[in-house]
């Protein structure tokens, strides 16, 4: 048993010298949930995820494996190993020095240890203790779980994590509240469980869960309707997302405080101050864009149903009910064009009438529109400032 933090830091040296340990991308000790009928992973909860840190509680749940039993492969990306009453106990001796002070924000490993600590060894088979060393596609239904939670937290850019094959690794599941049911059990015991009054209050059906099932969001940040955030969205401080036609996807979100009222589709990223108005699409990389996932950039509008397809730069705007994609042909007059080029200094294009979106990607200062008498689509330099309500954000 160590004694002092001196012994302590000491140890963690040792293991970090040794042998078997491997620097994780990621870890945490997750509860999972197993499927009624199969008994495989359905979802995993991690109470705590590490992220690019900690690595002296990484070092001491690695030799806490060694020593009873799990040996980690050097060469594989991932490993998941149930937890036991043996690699708690081990785990704890090490962290002595650490115990009374293991509450609140404080030592957060430790604290999850000290849970497990009191738990039955029945309960025990319920957790995992996961390890990620590389960014690579995942393996298993925790791995997904725990970059879910990397995005999520914000610990991890979105965009940055190899999410490859996801959709295969996870099951669709029936959702009631955050307890997910296997489908076929359901089918096997529908009878019964209608019989008996017991039949589970179905809210979704998917192979994700919802945001607010797993992630606390910050204070100014509000939902007003859970199912509009799938788990693996990450929402800068001060967004707002409203109910109706809005939503956002994994993998995708914002990067400051922003208004939702439509769609943020798989991969795309929202900057700070921009306002993705009523119904509104921002396409995903399945949807339109060649696979190039979309970037709008601050302080942009995005009109009522609205279409956009194209990256965006800062105080864009794009009118109601229009859509601006790839090919979308767009009009510019020539003193417009000219602005647009003192505002994008970078832009090496050569004027002509017709530019199509895919030519106006990534540009600052637009403004997309369609002529209301002639219905040819136009592009100007945006003359309209886009400020949120402060007091909503």
């Amino acid at each position: 048993m160590i004694q002092s933090k001196d012994d302590f830091f000491e140890l963690v040296e040792q293991i970090q010298n040794s042998a078997y340990y491997r620097e994780p991308l990621g870890f945490g000790i997750a509860r999972v949930d197993l499927g009624q009928k199969s008994g495989r992973v359905l979802q995993a909860t991690f109470p705590f995820i590490n992220w690019q840190e900690n690595y002296g509680s990484a070092a001491i749940f690695q030799k806490a494996l060694q020593e009873t039993g799990h040996i980690i492969p050097l060469d594989e990306s991932e490993v998941v190993f149930e937890v036991s009453k043996n690699f708690v106990a081990e785990a704890i001796s090490y962290c002595t020095p650490w115990l009374d002070e293991a509450v609140g924000d404080a030592h957060k490993n430790v604290q999850v240890m000290k849970y497990l600590r009191d738990l039955p060894d029945e309960e025990l088979a319920n957790y995992r203790v996961v390890f990620l060393f590389e960014d690579a596609a995942p393996k298993s239904v925790e791995a997904v779980y725990l970059k879910l939670y990397a995005l999520s937290s914000g610990k991890a850019a979105l965009r940055s994590l190899n999410l490859d094959g996801a959709f295969g690794v996870l099951p669709n599941v029936a959702w009631e509240g955050r307890k997910p049911y296997e489908l076929e059990w359901l089918r096997d015991n529908e009878l019964r469980l209608k019989m008996e009054g017991a039949y589970p209050n179905i809210d979704a059906v998917d192979k994700f869960p919802r945001y607010l099932q797993h992630i606390i969001p910050a204070d100014n940040t509000r939902i007003l309707d859970a199912a509009k955030v799938r788990m693996g969205a990450q929402l800068a401080a001060g967004t707002t997302v409203m109910p109706g036609a809005s939503y956002v996807n994994f993998n995708a979100g914002t990067l400051g405080p922003a208004m939702v009222e439509g769609r943020i589709s798989s991969s795309a990223v929202v900057g700070k101050g921009t306002d993705v108005g009523g119904g509104a699409s921002i396409l995903g990389v399945l949807s339109g864009t060649s696979g190039n996932p979309i970037t709008i950039g601050e302080n942009c509008l995005l009109g009522a149903n609205s279409v956009t397809g194209i990256p965006l730069g800062d105080g864009c705007i794009v009118d109601a009910g229009i859509a601006v994609l790839e090919g979308t042909k767009f009009f510019i007059a020539p003193e417009e064009f000219k602005k647009i080029k003192e505002a994008n200094p970078e832009w090496d294009a050569e004027y002509k009438e017709l530019f199509k979106g895919i030519e106006l990607a990534g540009l600052s200062g637009v403004h997309f529109r369609q002529d209301s008498t002639s219905g040819q689509m136009k592009a100007f330099r945006s003359c309209k400032e886009v400020k949120l309500n402060e007091e909503l954000h």
